[in-house]
């Protein structure tokens, strides 16, 4: 049972279902948890939290003689109670195609969100980080539904929205890779928060350098280079950034064999989010199209950063990343072996190696054919024989295939 109690009446063993107030007035990343630790109970009695929910069926009740609740009170709970209860369960799976509907619209309010965020920093004001907290929640509730679907969409962006959608896809890149490492939920969210603020700094960057068709010249680079130092300097004047989203935002260029910047660190003088920054950063910004350069498709994304692992990535982040992505992630067009062609529409959580396939081209007669969909994983005729460049065979805009489910 879900029950609003005050504050002073909060004692250890209860299970807080929600704090009221903002993110701003606790240090929690959730708001659902047991209260089990004397320091938490004191913090949360020393903040600026009024009230909290709490779940009795999952924790203590409160104590006899505990404060009454006013008649508005039991309203307000009365209230709370139908608002959850038509709340669909944000941690239940749910379908490829009906993620990716419920995707498209987070990704346009993830936009809007990041927008106004950056704009804020722009003036010079503290990012409202309960802000970012609840689209770090959204973003990470689409995740545990559909792994795949919102980090497929947030890949395609255009050119013009890259800065902002960007963070949206490292975001998500962050939160399914962190799962993916086993981190807990509370470390999940951190690194949501960090993928989603990794590149503010850019924001102090000139557009003429940021969307410059050409190659940077040497000095311009310098400039670029200056980024996570500046970002860095944005976020500090926040008090609710934690100092792992700080080390983010300002390693997340470094390589393990020390040739990244700002500060050259290498091996385990690098983070373990830094290092998962750097992998999720990298896949992101190399697949999609910029003023300079068209996108990669995931499966040649996948196949270029394999071979810059050695001295780029962390070996075991970039592994947990594939897994994360697939070795031919959503979106790939690849050749099976009967000769037809297919973009891989959903991964195979059992075996990398045989996705979904929705096939549509055959290369022997040189025809577009009835799209069909092969679950690689349940039939023997049929397997992946390698990747195929869209360009080679003039193929354009082939999301369709796998969005329009």
């Amino acid at each position: 049972m879900l029950k609003r109690i005050t504050i002073q009446d909060l004692r250890l063993g209860m299970y807080i279902q929600e704090l009221c107030g903002s993110w701003m007035e606790h240090p929690f990343w959730r708001a659902r948890f047991l209260l089990t630790q004397q320091n938490d109970l004191k913090t949360l009695l020393a903040s600026g939290i009024q009230e909290v929910w709490i779940d009795t069926g999952k924790g203590l009740d409160v104590e006899q003689g505990a404060t009454a609740r006013t008649d508005e009170e039991v309203d307000q709970e009365t209230e709370y109670l139908l608002r959850e209860a038509d709340k669909p369960l944000s941690t239940a799976t749910t379908s490829m195609a009906d993620e990716v509907r419920h995707a498209m619209q987070l990704c346009n309010t993830a936009k809007q969100s990041v927008v106004d965020m950056f704009s804020t920093a722009r003036m010079g004001k503290a990012i409202e980080v309960g802000q970012a907290l609840n689209l770090v929640e959204d973003i990470a509730n689409s995740a545990s539904r559909h792994p795949h679907a919102l980090i497929s969409l947030a890949r395609l962006k255009n050119v013009d929205e890259y800065t902002y959608m960007h963070s949206v896809a490292v975001c998500g890149l962050m939160i399914a890779l962190a799962r993916q490492l086993n981190m807990s939920e509370e470390q999940v969210r951190e690194a949501g928060l960090a993928g989603l603020l990794h590149d503010i700094g850019k924001i102090a960057i000139s557009n003429q350098i940021l969307n410059k068709p050409g190659k940077l010249t040497d000095t311009e680079f310098a400039v670029m280079k200056t980024h996570p130092e500046r970002g860095l300097r944005i976020l500090q004047k926040s008090d609710s950034v934690s100092p792992a989203v700080l080390d983010v935002c300002l390693h997340h260029h470094e390589k393990i064999d020390g040739t990244g910047y700002p500060h050259g660190l290498q091996g385990d003088g690098i983070s373990i989010l830094a290092r998962m920054g750097a992998v999720s950063d990298v896949y992101d910004a190399i697949t999609s199209d910029r003023p300079y350069k068209k996108g990669w498709l995931p499966a040649e994304a996948i196949r270029k950063m394999a071979e810059w692992s050695k001295g780029h990535f962390d070996d075991t982040v970039f592994q947990a990343f594939v897994k994360t992505v697939g070795i031919y992630p959503i979106g790939s067009l690849v050749r099976l072996t009967s000769g037809r062609l297919g973009v891989v529409i959903e991964q195979n959580p059992d075996s990398l190696l045989m996705p979904r396939v929705k096939v549509f081209f055959s290369t022997k007669s040189r025809v577009q054919i009835a799209p069909e969909v092969v679950d690689l994983a349940r039939q023997q005729e049929e397997k992946i024989e390698g990747r195929e460049s869209a360009d080679t065979w003039g193929f354009r805009h082939l999301e369709h295939l796998w969005i329009d489910q």
